[in-house]
């Protein structure tokens, strides 16, 4: 089985956080997709946690050495698509990039983010649950 996993998810197991368990057993044995843009949002969250104080330098490399070796399969989204979707659905690009990624992959979408979740399910894409 394929899923697409976005930021949230990710950060959740490489963060150690409580829902880790959960992502980790519904993505068993699954191969992951994700588009280019996740590579970039997981040190992104990383400086917005910086900037909290709720993560430390050292934390958050040990938790990027983590995410390298996690096994993802990087897909180079339609832009053309993901402009129309964001246009259609009033979103920012970086969501609209993993609602392509499931599209064109036709796999379902594993998020903990609730508005990125809703809007999936509305425009057809399934819903990994954790």
């Amino acid at each position: 089985m394929y899923i697409t996993i976005d930021t949230s998810a990710l950060i959740a197991v490489i963060g150690n956080e409580k829902t880790k368990p959960r992502i980790i057993e519904a993505t068993k044995g699954c191969s992951l997709y994700s588009p280019s843009s996740v590579h970039w949002g997981i040190v992104n969250a990383f400086s917005a946690m910086f900037k909290r104080k709720s993560v430390t330098l050292e934390a958050a490399k040990q938790a990027l050495a983590i995410y390298r070796g996690i096994p993802i399969k990087y897909i180079d989204v339609s832009l053309e698509n993901t402009l129309g979707i964001a246009y259609t659905q009033g979103m920012y690009a970086y969501d609209v990039y993993l609602i392509q990624c499931a599209l064109e992959t036709s796999t379902p979408l594993l998020t903990l983010d609730k508005g990125l979740k809703a809007v999936a399910q509305k425009i057809g894409i399934s819903i990994q649950e954790i």
